[in-house]
Formats: structure tokens, sequence, C-alpha cells
């Protein structure tokens, strides 16, 4: 199935505050899940070449995707994007529908239908964890949020071989990196660098708030929205991924605790839209399901790298230290009900030195707590989320 999205109007806090909406997409079945771990899938980290210092690989997809609209061409053609914090470049799928009803369904972009297209036709490559994503570079008028990026350079994809079983049952068409440029494949202008060049923005920041519960999310551009959080917000300074280089939303962790006591030796982390789960390292996995009282699904690979939980039972709360303040999730923000089964939202992986050893603050992380990305004053600011609460109308249509 294809789920096309109808957007009412929405109420804007200033002319230059403009909203995105977020849609929670269907969460894939455990079996599908498994199989999408054999895959090794990724989504939008690892980067080709010298592009980035090292291969960043989130083997854990998607307990739930959260997609938003962005239009290419002229006049526009739209298609459901993911807003990932961790990537820098923006591509579209170009192939065409298959014939077959298991054939992936996606909008196709097709450069013949817009005045404003330029060719370039460089080749583009990014590689993920089950092999490579290619395709073209082209110029376009692209439309994020309401900004309308003339001449932007981005890539019309051929070839998604690479995401396999993500893009078979994902509802993605795409990627809008929201990263920085040293996470540019080739380094292209990322759209970040487009938006603050165009001056259209209020504020050279944006925000993302993701629901629960099958709730729209939203993110924002120009600012923050005060209807999704409480209070003010705590800033922390981004800093080098790597010495010398800003790759991603990188920021100084102080600790990981619960009831105080420490849990992890690690003392960096990202935020990362693009990622469902919560990434520690290996070392403190086993220490934290045991914690938690999460067991393996199973004693084999890859099984044994999901952990499931007694959805009734008690379990603490896990503390993320950062410049000090405790950044707190509770059972109810990191287990992961799928029909009566609950699993443990996290997942082992070792990044390598120079970027790692760091921890994976992902969607788990995001629903929980409000965060705003400072492009201005490179910095990202913590603030106490409003869940429940929508501003958006979204009407989904399912053909």
């Amino acid at each position: 199935m294809r789920t096309l999205a109808v957007i009412a109007s929405v109420g804007l806090a200033s002319a230059n505050l403009l909203k995105v909406p977020l849609r929670k997409r269907a969460l894939p079945t455990l079996e599908e899940k498994m199989k999408m771990h054999e895959e090794g899938l990724k989504q939008g980290l690892e980067l080709e070449g010298t592009a980035a210092p090292g291969r960043i690989v989130i083997n854990n997809y998607a307990d739930s995707q959260y997609v938003g609209e962005i239009t290419v061409g002229t006049p526009p053609q739209a298609f459901e994007v993911v807003y990932d914090t961790g990537s820098s470049n923006l591509w579209v799928n170009n192939q065409r529908p298959g014939w077959f009803p298991w054939s992936p369904k996606h909008p196709a972009y097709d450069h013949s239908k817009s005045s404003t297209y330029t060719k370039n036709g460089s080749v583009f490559k990014i590689a993920y964890g089950s092999g490579p994503v290619s395709g073209v570079y082209s110029r376009d008028t692209v439309d994020i949020g309401g900004y309308l990026v003339s001449d932007y350079l981005f890539a019309e994809i051929d070839n998604t071989k690479g995401l396999g079983m993500l893009w078979r049952f994902g509802k993605l068409d795409g990627i809008c990196g929201l990263g920085w440029d040293g996470a540019s494949v080739d380094g292209v202008e990322t759209p970040l660098q487009a938006l603050v060049k165009s001056n259209q923005l209020k504020e050279n920041a944006f925000a993302f708030y993701l629901a629960g519960g099958g709730a729209n999310g939203e993110l924002v551009f120009g600012g923050a929205d005060p209807d999704h959080y409480t209070g003010d917000f705590t800033y922390e300074p981004v800093i080098e991924t790597v010495p010398g280089r800003t790759i991603y939303w990188t920021v100084a962790m102080d600790d990981m605790q619960i009831n105080g006591e420490s849990q992890t030796s690690v003392r960096k982390a990202i935020v990362d839209s693009g990622t469902s789960l919560m990434i520690v390292a290996t070392a403190d996995m086993a220490k934290l399901a045991a914690k938690v009282g999460a067991k393996p699904l199973a004693p084999f690979p890859p099984l044994n790298k999901e952990y499931k939980m007694d959805c009734n039972a008690s379990a603490p709360d896990l503390d993320f230290v950062i410049g000090g303040k405790k950044y707190t999730l509770t059972k109810e923000d990191y287990i992961l009900n799928q029909g009566g089964t609950c699993l443990f939202g996290f997942s082992a992986m070792d990044i390598p030195a120079p970027a790692g050893p760091l921890y994976i603050l992902g969607d788990v992380f995001m629903r929980a707590h409000y965060v705003k990305f400072d492009v201005e004053n490179k910095r990202m600011g913590f603030a106490t989320i409003k869940k429940g609460v929508s501003t958006v109308s979204v009407q989904e249509v399912v053909v």
C-alpha cells in the first residue's frame, strides 16, 4: 500500500516560521524487522569514500518511520522523505514503480516535466551497510517547508538495491539530510546551507517534534514551536565529530546513568532523527539489558541483538547527562510495543575512532525531548516536550 497525505492549512506563529508535518508510518511486523536486520540496513549515516572518516552503520532500522513532504520541480512533484539530521545530501527516487504486486511503489521524479530542471549528470553514490545507492546529480527548484530554493544540486536515484528490504517495505521516497557540510557527499551544498544562504529564515534553526502512539509529528524551520515544549531551552554547543571536522550534530555527553550509577565510559553522542533506536556501545548493551530486564529474542544472530521485555514489569529510568543536566527516558519511552510484544528500544554498535566511541540518540530520545537544532550558533537546545500535542491536521488516504 502507498500512503498519500493531504495537508490542511497550518497556523503559523510568524510569517517566517514554517512547519513540515511528519507522519508516522505503520510499523513493520517483527518478522519484517528481522529481515531488515539480516540486510544490515542503515538510514542516512554512512558515507562513501573520503566524505566521512568512517562508516557509521545503523543495523536496527525503523521501528517506526517519520517522513515529511518535499517537492521538486516546476510544477512541483511531491515526495515523502526522511528529514535526517544524520546526513547532508538530498536525493529522491526517479525509478518508475514496477508492474508486479510485490514491486516497490514510490513516486518518481521526472525531470522532463519540470521547466526549472537543469542537467548536471555527475554520478552520485552513497554507501549503506547492505550496499550502495546511486544515481546522478541534477539541478531544480526545491520546496522545503514552504521555502523555495532555486537551482539546487540534488541527486535523482535510479539504483536503490543497497536499501534492500527498506526500499521494498518502507514508505520513504528519498532522504533530505539536515546535517553539517562535513557529512556532504562530494562536498555539495547541503540543504541547510542552501536555506541559510537564501536569507528566508527568521532564525537559522529548526526543531523536531516526534510524537508517539501514531500521532503526527512536526518539523519547524525558522525557529521552534512553543506548542510543543514548556519552559526554556538548555543549549549545548555542537562539538567536532572528529578533530577539525563538524560532521554530525554532536555533543559532549557527561554520562549515562541508572539511579545515579554510571553505565558507560562513552563521552560523546550525536542526535539523529534518521535513526529509530538508541545506539550504544557493545560493552554497555548487556549491562543495560540486565538492568531493565530485557532478554534476547533468541540465542543466535541476528535475533540475539534484539531484546524483548515484559510489557507489564517495572523497569528503571535511564538518565543521559548532557551539560550537567539529566535527560530521562522512562520505560514508557524506551519500550516499543509491537502488537503485545515489547522490544527494548536500544541496539549495540561500536563506532570506530576517530568519530567514535559515541552514542546515537535516535527517535526514541527525540520522542521524549524536544530538540532545537541551531545552525547560526552551532548548538542544540533541549526542552521539556509536550507529549500528545499536535497542531497540524493531516488526513491520510490509503490507496
